[in-house]
């Protein structure tokens, strides 16, 4: 048995990116940790959905939480930052938010928990956060100095297949399983996940797909019934979400990988 440690900024952000690498690791008899930098404080909820007197960054960890049930994750740690918000808003200036945290620090903290767990493979995100977030980008950076101090040598970058997703999309529309106006897009000037050709790991995952849109729903608060990812079919999901895509660096060129705790 190893220990997958995987590390996000916000509570939700572990079913979009690594929710089928942690259930396969737990059931091919591993240990996975789930570690968060902050609480989410800076997400969005509907009018009226918490309870009064209700704090999201509470209702948030309980999700968070309740996912890793579904997950089979032993144990979830919160670094205690602060949401930053998206880049350029003003909680990106706030001294507690984890965009204006102290690398060196943070990663100390990280590398703490790496070093109890004895981490066989940490996970972060690549180096623009997949598409320019501050907390993604600094859950890289973080993330990549811990594994230096720790001295854990497996590190993936959980990334989205640009040219995979493209194509999958356009299926989706071409086949009538998705309006066009529903097919996600990028935000205007922003870099969303890799190219194809910079990917060094492809995990099929599809077997749990109906975990990951279990623990997908465990997080209402950010994830409601009608945003794509729970409104499509099944099988359109699956095809979708059935692949996690990271970077290795050192492996490649080309996908050279497909399971991220093989011989451990």
């Amino acid at each position: 048995m190893a220990t997958l440690v995987t590390f996000h900024a916000h509570p939700d952000d572990e079913c979009l990116r690594t929710a089928g690498v942690m259930r396969k690791a737990v059931e091919d008899g591993h240990r996975v940790v789930l570690v968060v930098a902050t609480k989410g404080e800076a997400g969005e909820v509907p009018e009226g959905f918490l309870a009064e007197g209700e704090k999201l960054e509470d209702r948030r960890v309980q999700e968070s939480y309740a996912a890793a049930e579904i997950l089979g994750v032993e144990r979830v740690e919160f670094l205690g930052y602060r949401d930053s918000g998206m880049m350029g808003e003003p909680t990106n200036d706030d001294p507690a938010c984890f965009w204006r945290a102290d690398v060196e620090k943070a990663a100390e903290q990280l590398a703490a928990i790496l070093r109890e767990e004895s981490a066989g493979v940490l996970t972060v995100y690549d180096d623009n956060g997949d598409y320019g977030h501050p907390d993604h980008i600094q859950v890289h950076r973080v993330g990549v100095r811990a594994a230096e101090l720790a001295g854990t040598a497996r590190v993936f970058q959980a990334t989205f297949n640009r040219e995979f997703m493209q194509r999958g999309f356009e299926a989706a529309v071409e086949q009538g399983l998705m309006p066009p106006e529903a097919a996600p897009k990028p935000p205007e000037n922003v870099e969303f996940g890799k190219p194809e050709a910079e990917i060094t790991a492809a995990v099929d995952v599809s077997k749990y797909a109906p975990v990951k849109r279990a623990a997908m729903r465990a997080h209402p608060s950010q994830i409601s019934e009608d945003m794509f990812m729970l409104a499509m079919p099944d099988d359109a999901f699956t095809f979708a979400f059935g692949t996690e895509w990271f970077i290795r660096t050192g492996q490649g060129p080309g996908i050279t990988e497909t399971d991220l705790m093989a011989g451990l």
